[in-house]
């Protein structure tokens, strides 16, 4: 299996952000400037909205694949077949009627 660069460039960028929360939580390193932690936050802010919108396409096209793969019709979908069915029987009974009357 061969693995994209971006693949590997994204994972690197999570790993530094989970690392450097991780050293905050455990007083490692404290991140006294404020200017320094804002763009932090704003960098980690934006790297996770942009991982979010990716894994939402990726798992709704997941479950979109999953919905439309069944090859079997749903119940109401087999109903609508049936009377779709019956209703073209009887347009048909009303033609030969018809024909019938306008021969008589």
């Amino acid at each position: 299996m061969k693995i994209n660069r971006w693949v590997v460039v994204w994972l690197a960028i999570v790993i530094v952000l989970v690392v450097i929360f991780a050293l905050e939580l455990t007083r490692t390193i404290r991140l006294t400037d404020v200017i320094t932690y804002f763009y932090l936050f704003v960098v980690g802010l934006v790297i996770i909205s942009i991982l979010a919108v990716v894994g939402a396409a990726f798992l709704g096209v997941i479950i979109t694949h999953r919905i439309f793969s069944v090859r079997s019709f749903t119940p109401f979908e087999e109903e609508m077949l049936q009377m779709r069915k019956e209703v073209k029987e009887i347009r048909e009974a009303l033609d030969e009627l018809g024909k019938k009357k306008g021969e008589d």
